[in-house]
């Protein structure tokens, strides 16, 4: 077995080597281009507690212009980090995150995903909602729970464990409960994706077993074995969450996150040929291949927060390994820039051509639609150059969200009225909104030559505006380029251009 293993490493390591270095570069014209926020611990945003609100809307625009700068077009943004809001809710306080009090609004009053998604909008980014479904308390110790905090109004539900408080994942009226949030958020929302990370059954304490015998003795469910009945728990709720989504708006994608090992091929030929410590299927109780199967989720994204190469784990395996395990659903990738630094002990990290070679290997593999990073912050610092890095080589020109084959078609109607208006140093193209349109792509190509709008090069710019000014120089006039523009509808169909003329 370990020579079968050793193989295999070797024979993927040589494919990936051979792919890189003979690599013709080619640049999608969809592509899921993602970058998680995190605001537990305010990690990302808002960069510390208590700032204005004027504070927080300049923060939040700045991670946003930086996500348009590196090409990217999709934000995963945290808003129920510890079954708090960072937006407005009748179910659950507000974030400590925010003011630094649980229970505190913004004051002078916001909401910051109202705010998020109008700016993204503008920008013609996707948002996606990340929650946590079970953890409660981030820190039993520093955090005092607001009186409307569903610890205080539901103690039954909930187990400490180690220094956190979780939901009970064995109670109904727990799985319900987060039903609710999430149907809430739909209903109330235009977001595209709710997103849940791999925070499932909480990772092991050493020694120290999850505390849930008395909702095993009160809802076993038919199961002898307590790991099985734990799977089940967790079953139980992705399906509840998909059926909800999707009775209320079925358009919004369901994604999952989750830790980059289902399971290792030791304890299960079906598993990859990793030794990770921990694994999804055994440790999370997360049968992740049964939610693609049964079509429970629309996407996967596994976090591959490991080197090509790393013996434990090792991402040419793992890509490869996800890539045959999608069962039809969309596949993108976690990718680890927060890991690049010139101190590292690995020596992969220590350049950011790691991230770059990641990436040339996943666009190998059909099945990987993308990737999403983790996470803003350090985007924002740009470790090593990784930003220059990616738009000089991977993002070099601007890619559309791809379509997901598990979410119905809605086709968007060709923008009306397309029109040029010249002035003096300027010019304005402007047309009108029709069925079904939410963005809007403007293709710029040379009049010697007809518009392809598969190719990316041909993206000028991508807009929920109904009008562009451009100012008149060597590259825009329009003596030597033609112009086009085509919607895009929630589901990220893109309809057939309509020229714009003078």
């Amino acid at each position: 077995m370990k020579q079968k293993i050793l193989s295999r490493v070797t024979g993927l390591l040589l494919f990936a080597g051979l792919t890189l270095s003979g690599y013709a570069q080619t640049y999608p014209k969809h592509e899921m281009r993602a970058v998680w926020i995190a605001t537990v611990e305010n990690i990302d945003w808002p960069s510390v507690k208590g700032l204005t609100t004027d504070q927080q809307k300049a923060e939040m625009i700045e991670l946003l212009d930086q996500v348009k700068e590196y090409n990217m077009n999709t934000i995963v943004f945290q808003i129920r980090p510890d079954a708090d809001a960072l937006y407005y809710s009748e179910l659950e306080p507000w974030s400590e995150w925010l003011s630094g009090k649980q229970g505190v609004a913004p004051d002078p009053y916001y909401d910051p995903l109202d705010f998020t998604i109008a700016e993204c909008r503008k920008r013609g980014l996707d948002v996606h909602v990340w929650l946590n479904p079970y953890r409660a308390i981030q820190n039993i110790e520093k955090t005092v729970a607001a009186e409307n905090h569903v610890t205080n109004t539901h103690p039954e539900w909930f187990l400490s464990y180690g220094n956190k408080k979780y939901f009970d994942p064995g109670i109904p009226e727990a799985r319900n409960h987060v039903a609710r949030v999430v149907s809430d958020l739909i209903r109330r929302y235009d977001i595209d994706a709710i997103h849940f990370d791999d925070y499932f059954y909480p990772y092991r304490i050493a020694n120290v077993e999850f505390p849930d015998q008395n909702s095993f003795a009160a809802y076993p469910n038919g199961f002898a074995s307590k790991d099985d009945w734990r799977r089940n728990n967790v079953n139980l709720i992705i399906k509840q969450l998909h059926d909800s989504i999707k009775s209320i708006k079925p358009t919004v994608e369901f994604g999952i996150s989750p830790f980059g090992v289902w399971k290792n091929n030791t304890t299960d030929p079906a598993g990859s040929a990793t030794k990770a410590g921990v694994t999804n299927y055994d440790d999370l109780y997360a049968d992740i291949l049964l939610w693609q199967k049964e079509g429970w989720i629309d996407y996967v994204t596994p976090q591959l927060y490991w080197y090509i190469g790393k013996t434990v784990a090792d991402y040419a395996i793992l890509a490869d390994w996800w890539s045959k395990n999608a069962y039809g659903c969309q596949l993108y990738i976690g990718q680890a820039p927060y890991l690049i630094n010139s101190k590292s002990r690995d020596e992969a990290w220590k350049t950011s051509d790691e991230i770059i070679k990641q990436i040339k290997l996943n666009r190998n593999y059909p099945n990987i639609g993308g990737s999403m990073f983790f996470s803003a912050k350090f985007m924002k610092s740009n470790p090593l150059g990784i930003k220059e890095n990616l738009k000089q080589e991977m993002y070099r020109f601007p890619a559309l969200t791809p379509p997901n084959p598990r979410i119905e078609a809605v086709k968007p109607a060709t923008p009306e009225q397309p029109v040029v208006n010249k002035k003096r140093k300027a010019f304005e193209l402007s047309w009108k909104k029709a069925d079904n349109n939410r963005l809007f792509v403007i293709y710029k190509y040379s009049k010697k030559s007809n518009l392809n709008i598969g190719n990316p090069e041909n993206i000028w710019k991508i807009t929920s505006d109904q009008s562009v000014w451009i100012e008149k120089s060597r590259t825009t006039k329009m003596s030597k380029y033609k112009y086009a523009v085509t919607a895009v509808s929630s589901t990220h169909h893109e309809s057939e251009p309509a020229d714009l003329k003078r």
